[in-house]
């Protein structure tokens, strides 16, 4: 009984919380880096497997397919975007234009990791490193709008930046060895380490180009995903347990970078929203599959993603947490953005949540 109770105060929350986001946003931008959790579009046009503007994907989104997101409707920047008041998506960069650059751009790119060799076996993509760079463009574009060098910091100061990557950097580069040299050159402790240190050093440079309050993902149980899980096998947890092994020494050495960020880099907020704590903890929600795809998965070249082939996909796609085999729902993205926003459990998130992080 107490469950359906935590259910029902969670939907309320979840309800009041989505109401009272009109009016101003709480910062005047935001900044989306990552990969295809948050792309909205920016890999449409670029020659690679690794993109979703074709059926089923965006079924439920207002102009369809062609959006670009994986999922079934909005992504998790969407929600967020919304939760710290704006009424509309922020922009790709690859079709970010004119003022509209002042409120925000997402540069989230399909495969993208933190090492720029990253996703590279399904074509092009845009790598944390390449979204910098795209990000640096995009400075000049608002310097050249505001005409004012000490006004643009000051706006890139006040905005919000979040940051989703590193999960390909394990999925489509350290435990694919039949295409990448890294599980052989590194062992597990080893290569989190790497990892950490590369990321750190971007998110340095993050900082440097005006980033003050930066939310940082860390990896969530990749072991739990329906690929892994139809590829490897399911150990006892339901899971593969190595995987998810693997991705717990990259949070862990995560966490300490992050407190070294902020002790070191001046006025410094980065956050971690701890993926792993945001779905596992708590009520459910009303999902009822965990485990298995909402779409019927591609047997060809779009490894894990939809089929291509026109099939519908489930009709009850708020009680499914993956829409494919790598991505979640729009129901789970509402969901994972919610907690991330407002921790519900002191492990969401650290040293606070989002909506800490903006209103300081």
């Amino acid at each position: 009984m107490s469950s359906r109770r935590d259910h029902i105060v969670l939907m309320i929350s979840i309800f009041i919380m989505f109401s009272m986001v009109k009016g101003q946003p709480q910062v005047p931008c935001y900044f989306i880096f990552g990969d295809s959790i948050v792309d909205n579009g920016n890999n449409n046009n670029l020659i690679t497997t690794a993109k979703a503007n074709y059926f089923p994907y965006g079924i439920d989104f207002p102009n369809g397919p062609q959006n670009g997101r994986f999922t079934n409707g909005r992504n998790k920047a969407d929600f967020i975007a919304e939760l710290i008041g704006f009424n509309s998506s922020i922009p790709p960069h690859a079709t970010a234009r004119c003022n509209e650059i002042l409120r925000g751009v997402n540069y989230g790119s399909g495969v993208a990791g933190i090492r720029d060799e990253t996703g590279i076996r399904w074509g092009d993509r845009i790598s944390m490193n390449r979204q910098l760079l795209n990000h640096q463009d995009t400075i000049l574009r608002i310097n050249s709008i505001l005409r004012n060098i000490t006004a643009t910091r000051s706006l890139l100061n006040k905005c919000l930046y979040t940051v989703d990557m590193g999960n390909n950097d394990y999925l489509n580069n350290y435990l694919d060895s039949r295409f990448y040299l890294s599980s052989r050159m590194y062992t597990p402790d080893r290569f989190a380490t790497i990892l950490v240190q590369q990321f750190e050093g971007q998110l340095r440079r993050l900082h440097s180009y005006g980033a003050r309050k930066v939310a940082v993902s860390n990896i969530g149980l990749l072991g739990c995903l329906p690929e892994e899980t139809r590829t490897y096998g399911r150990n006892a947890s339901g899971c593969v347990d190595f995987i998810n092994n693997y991705v717990q020494l990259f949070n862990q050495k995560l966490k300490v970078s992050i407190d070294n960020l902020n002790t070191n880099l001046p006025n410094a907020r980065f956050i971690i929203s701890n993926q792993t704590s945001i779905s596992t903890g708590g009520p459910p929600i009303g999902f009822t599959v965990f485990d298995s795809p909402c779409c019927i998965i591609s047997n060809t070249t779009a490894k894990g993603q939809c089929s291509n082939n026109g099939q519908t996909p489930c009709s009850n796609r708020n009680q499914y947490v993956f829409f494919d085999n790598f991505h979640p729902t729009e129901a789970a993205n509402r969901a994972i953005a919610t907690r991330s926003y407002t921790a519900l459990l002191p492990t969401d998130s650290y040293p606070t949540d989002i909506k800490g992080l903006v209103q300081t």
